[in-house]
C-alpha cells in the first residue's frame, strides 16, 4: 500500500514535467554547469508552462495547487542530476512567506511576476557570523518617517544573483529580545543601497547561482515588511517545516536516483569475468543501500501528508532533515565506491552527485541544529 495518494491529475502532471525536463533543462545541464548559472530563459519557460508558484491561490493567478505538486517537480528536478535550476526554492521557499504575510497590494503586485518567471525571489537570512544563529543576525533596519534604512550583509543566498526579490530579515537595534527584534521585508533589485556581490564558487550545485548580497543605508518603505512588526523570528520558524521537507525530497530523490544508476552500471560493468553486481560485496552494499533508501522515502512519504494534513510536524521532520540527508550522503559515496575509478570521473552522473549532496546537510538548518531542536522538545 502506497503512503501518498496521487490522482490522475497528479500522474498527468508528473508525465507533463517529465517531458519538459527532458527537452529544455537535462540537453543544457552541463553548459549551465560549466557557466555556474541558468538563463533567465528557462525560468520564463516554466512560468509559461505552469510550473512556477503552483501553490498560489487562484486570484493572485496561480492554480491553488496542493503540495503534491511541489512534491512532483522536485522528484522529476532529481532526474535532470542538477540543482542549478532552484524553481523548488522560489517556489515553495520564498513565495509562500509573501502569499501567507504580504500585504494585499504587494501580493497583487509580486506573485503574478512570480508565477510567470519574470520575478525571481532569493530569502536572505544567513550572515557571515550569523548561520543557523538566526538571534545573531547583525543586519539592521531603522526607521525614519515611512521608510526602514537597511545595513548589513548577507552570504551564501541561494538565487543571489539571478534575484529580482528578496526576502530579507533584519534587526530593531531598539528592540532588545533578540527574537522579538527579528523583521522580514521585501526588497526589490535596483534598489539604491542594495547591491549583489559576485557569484560564490562552490564545490557542488554549481550552477546555482549563490552570492553574498550587501545592504548600504538601503532605504526601503514600510509597506514593504511582512506580517506584524517583530514577528520575524516566528514567521521563519513557521515556514521552515516546508523548506526542511523540501530539502529531504531533494536527498531522498538524489539517493534514488544515484542508487538505479549505480545498479544498472554494475550490471553492465565486468570483473573477473563478470559483471561485478554477481559478487557477493557488491550484492550485499547495494541491499544495504537499498534498504535506507526505503525507510527514507517511507519516513518522508508520512511526512508529506502530515505536511498536506496542516499538521505540526516540526520535530519529526527535523529528525527525517538529518536522516534523510545524512542517508543520502552515505549512499551516493557507496554508490561512487562500487563505480571504482570511473567514479571518480565527470562523465558519470555519479561524480556530480557526490558533490551535490555534501550541502545537503548544511543548509536549512545544518543537521547538528536539527538534532537540537528534536531534543529540546524531547525535553531533554
Amino acid at each position: 500500500m502506497e503512503i501518498l495518494s496521487y490522482t490522475e491529475d497528479h500522474n498527468i502532471f508528473r508525465d507533463s514535467i517529465r517531458k519538459f525536463y527532458a527537452k529544455e533543462v537535462t540537453p543544457y545541464v552541463d553548459e549551465w554547469e560549466d557557466a555556474g548559472i541558468v538563463p533567465r530563459s528557462i525560468w520564463k519557460k516554466m512560468g509559461e508552462n505552469g510550473f512556477l508558484c503552483m501553490q498560489v491561490p487562484e486570484e493572485y493567478g496561480g492554480l491553488g495547487a496542493d503540495f503534491l505538486y511541489s512534491v512532483i517537480l522536485m522528484e522529476e528536478m532529481g532526474r535532470t542530476n542538477h540543482f542549478g535550476l532552484a524553481a523548488f526554492l522560489h517556489s515553495d521557499i520564498v513565495v509562500p512567506y509573501i502569499t501567507a504575510y504580504a500585504p494585499e497590494e504587494l501580493k497583487h503586485k509580486y506573485l503574478p511576476g512570480c508565477i510567470s518567471g519574470d520575478i525571481i525571489t532569493a530569502v536572505a537570512m544567513t550572515e557571515p557570523n550569523a548561520g543557523s544563529d538566526l538571534a545573531g543576525m547583525r543586519t539592521t533596519a531603522v526607521e525614519e518617517g515611512e521608510y526602514v534604512i537597511i545595513n548589513g550583509q548577507k552570504t551564501f543566498i541561494s538565487n543571489g544573483i539571478l534575484c529580482d526579490l528578496v526576502v530579507l530579515a533584519v534587526k530593531d537595534p531598539m528592540v532588545s529580545d533578540p527574537h522579538k527584534a527579528v523583521d522580514l521585508y521585501l526588497v526589490e533589485a535596483g534598489t539604491p543601497g542594495f547591491e549583489k556581490g559576485k557569484r560564490i564558487k562552490k564545490i557542488g550545485w554549481h550552477s546555482q547561482d549563490t552570492a553574498e548580497l550587501f545592504f548600504n543605508d538601503c532605504r526601503v518603505p514600510k509597506i514593504n515588511r511582512l506580517g506584524q512588526k517583530g514577528s520575524g523570528f516566528l514567521m521563519l520558524m513557521q515556514k521552515l517545516q516546508q523548506e526542511r521537507l523540501i530539502c529531504c525530497v531533494g536527498a531522498q530523490v538524489l539517493a534514488e536516483r544515484t542508487l538505479e544508476s549505480t545498479i544498472d552500471y554494475c550490471k553492465q560493468r565486468t570483473a573477473f569475468g563478470k559483471p561485478i553486481s554477481k559478487f557477493q560485496n557488491t550484492q550485499f552494499k547495494i541491499v544495504e543501500m537499498a534498504t535506507e533508501v526505503k525507510l527514507g522515502r517511507t519516513f518522508l512519504d508520512k511526512l508529506i501528508v502530515e505536511h498536506v494534513d496542516n499538521k505540526n510536524v516540526v520535530v519529526d521532520v527535523s529528525m527525517a532533515k538529518y536522516w534523510i540527508t545524512d542517508m543520502a550522503k552515505r549512499v551516493v559515496d557507496e554508490c561512487l565506491q562500487l563505480h571504482g575509478g570511473y567514479g571518480y570521473c565527470e562523465e558519470y552522473p555519479v561524480a556530480r552527485a557526490w558533490r551535490d549532496v555534501r550541502v545537503m546537510s548544511i543548509f536549512a538548518g545544518t543537521n547538528e541544529i536539527m538534532k537540537g531542536i528534536a531534543a529540546k522538545f524531547m525535553g531533554l
